[in-house]
């Protein structure tokens, strides 16, 4: 338990201390079970769900308040995804913090199930339904003043894709977010260069320009680095007045050559006996805690 400035009572997540070693052997763990679950299905935007490991590890693990056993616990910080596609990774982390049984893991994507190819708000832990782009950011900035009106000291992170940016209700609420300058609210842009068919259709660049022009404090990064992602979010906790924009540089696939190497599409199809080499793959990549590291915690 912690106090915040306000007063008010704040539980965040124990693993706050966390070096980035173990963070990293968390996203491996993450990525470990997103092959579990894609493994019968062929696929499952399996590639963004590699690609957003790393970020969702770092929220989850150091950045945001939750309770895992009170989802809708009224002092939790909030993370929109708005690319409601990357749902798999989304599922991995509410497994690994509680909100998702192991058993229920092996239900993504079957007709029926909670866990939909792309996110719907009755899971606990999900704050918004997916599929339909371009709304994520609008509804975070809502929430966003939401939390200033109500004098809660929490803050909102959306998630959104570089595909995403060619859609004008982005552009709507980008403005929006500054003219009512709402700095509790955190924006991750994943720039992978990919959308439905292939390639991003429509040339975005220069991103971060873009963004700074619309009152954003802005920062690029390699948003597979871990140290990177934990810099960029203590550089984005200032309420100066801005909302944050970070820009995050990711590979599809990331951590097994076999799918960085294929063409890059929204899905990448896998063979039934694929999956075992990809396993071995994502185990052969892995960089996990120096041995420093993993005596200093004992």
């Amino acid at each position: 338990m912690a106090s915040d400035p306000l007063g008010t009572t704040v539980r965040r997540n124990p693993a706050t201390e966390r070096t980035a070693g173990e963070l990293r052997a968390e996203a491996q763990k993450l990525r470990r079970t997103m092959l579990r679950m894609a493994s019968d299905k062929g696929e499952g935007y399996i590639a963004q769900g590699m690609d957003i490991a790393d970020l969702l590890t770092v929220l989850y693990f150091r950045e945001l308040a939750f309770d895992p056993h009170d989802p809708e616990w009224s002092g939790r910080d909030r993370f929109v995804l708005s690319i409601g596609h990357y749902s798999i990774a989304l599922y991995a982390v509410l497994h690994r913090i509680g909100y998702i049984d192991e058993a229920e893991l092996d239900t993504f994507g079957l007709n029926g199930a909670r866990l939909a190819l792309s996110t719907f708000d009755d899971q606990p832990g999900v704050e918004i339904t997916g599929g339909s782009l371009g709304h994520g950011l609008g509804q975070a900035v809502g929430m966003a003043l939401g939390y200033r009106i109500d004098g809660h000291p929490g803050r909102i992170v959306c998630a959104i894709g570089d595909g995403e940016l060619q859609e004008g209700s982005i552009w709507e609420s980008a403005m929006a977010a500054s003219a009512h300058a709402v700095d509790n609210l955190v924006l991750v842009i994943d720039c992978n260069g990919i959308q439905a068919d292939g390639p991003t259709v429509l040339g975005m660049e220069p991103i971060a320009d873009k963004w700074r022009a619309f009152g954003w404090d802005t920062q690029e990064i390699d948003g597979n680095d871990i140290e990177a992602l934990m810099t960029a979010f203590d550089n984005a906790r200032a309420l100066d007045g801005k909302p944050k924009a970070i820009i995050l540089r990711t590979t599809p696939g990331k951590g097994i050559p076999t799918l960085v190497a294929r063409e890059r599409a929204h899905f990448v199809r896998v063979d039934p006996d694929e999956w075992a080499k990809l396993r071995a793959e994502l185990d052969e990549n892995y960089d996990g805690p120096s041995s420093d590291e993993r005596n200093s915690r004992g």
